[in-house]
């Protein structure tokens, strides 16, 4: 496969999660922000936008944080060339690029969904709307999994594009919760704290985790409980687990796929052995927000070396 064949699927699949977890975040905030007064709406506004990184971005061109004025500087704004339109946009530029590599199905699923969002997103969405915009997103990153799942080839173009998936969804995940975490509990005295737990319910939903918590841990709500959830737990589908266990089965393939073991693999390997090392006590030992960041440098270097093995740029 041609490496600008392998960088259309991978970056394809990284912009889809990249828009559909945005969705999941906004409709979180949309949740929490309308059950509060102004002034919690806003600091919960404004925790939204810095786990998408655009907080600078965003202060430079608004001077408060008014929920329409942060959806739609997240969704459409003309000043953030990171909204979510321009994201999937990105999906079908790059969707256009593999367009010999992937099926018809997950084409229409693409093209259609586009053309979807281009015109919900033309206009300013009040708040009437934004309910329907987040949803079509979402489903948007539903029928695109669908459509891949159920009608491509398992071969190394397939697993290009779950790679992708999995490399954009545990960043999403560490970003996610190291922000929040960091905000809820600066203080990694966790036991008996006092503990906000709509703020904490914001972080479940914004990974379609809420359900399966409860499930698993009969309603209790605490920042281990969370962690270990979101950290190790590898049967949620979101957990840095789940992704770096997904990731290696995928990368591992294209290597038998290849006949050489990639400089990647030797990478994933490292990432691997260091998560199935933790516990989520020696995770708050060594502070929640380290390990984090060593996630995200690690989970980095190993996107960038899967375009540097497979020759995305060529």
């Amino acid at each position: 496969m041609l490496g600008r064949t392998a960088n259309g699927l991978f970056w394809m699949f990284r912009y889809l999660e990249r828009a559909e977890n945005t969705a999941r975040l906004l409709d979180a905030g949309i949740r929490l922000a309308l059950t509060r007064d102004l002034v919690t709406a806003e600091e919960e506004w404004r925790s939204v936008i810095a786990v998408t990184g655009q907080k600078r971005l965003y202060e430079a061109n608004h001077d408060s944080y008014a929920g329409a004025d942060a959806w739609n500087f997240i969704l459409r704004g003309k000043d953030n060339p990171a909204n979510v339109r321009e994201m999937f946009g990105a999906v079908r530029q790059n969707a256009r690029m593999a367009r010999n590599a992937i099926s018809g199905e997950v084409w229409e699923a693409v093209n259609e969904s586009w053309m979807r969002l281009e015109k919900l997103l033309a206009r300013p969405i009040g708040q009437s709307a934004v309910g329907e915009v987040v949803r079509a997103i979402r489903l948007a990153g539903t029928l695109v999994h669908g459509a891949l799942e159920g009608s491509m080839l398992r071969n190394e173009g397939y697993h290009f594009a779950r790679a992708g998936t999995f490399v954009e969804r545990a960043d999403s995940t560490a970003r996610l919760l190291d922000i929040k975490y960091y905000l809820l509990l600066p203080s990694l005295n966790y036991v008996g704290s006092s503990l906000d737990n709509g703020q904490w319910d914001t972080v479940l939903r914004s990974v379609g985790g809420e359900r399966a918590f409860s499930w698993l841990n009969a309603g209790r709500m605490d920042a281990r409980a969370i962690v270990e959830f979101l950290v190790l737990d590898d049967r949620f589908p979101r957990s840095l687990a789940f992704c770096h266990g997904a990731l290696r089965d995928h990368m591992f393939a294209l290597a038998r796929l290849h006949g050489a073991d990639a400089g990647s693999n030797q990478l994933m390997r490292e990432a691997e052995i260091n998560i199935s090392d933790m516990s989520v006590e020696t995770i708050f030992e060594q502070g929640l927000h380290e390990f984090l960041v060593q996630f995200e440098k690690a989970n980095g270097e190993i996107g960038q070396a899967i375009a540097e093995d497979y020759r995305f740029l060529a």
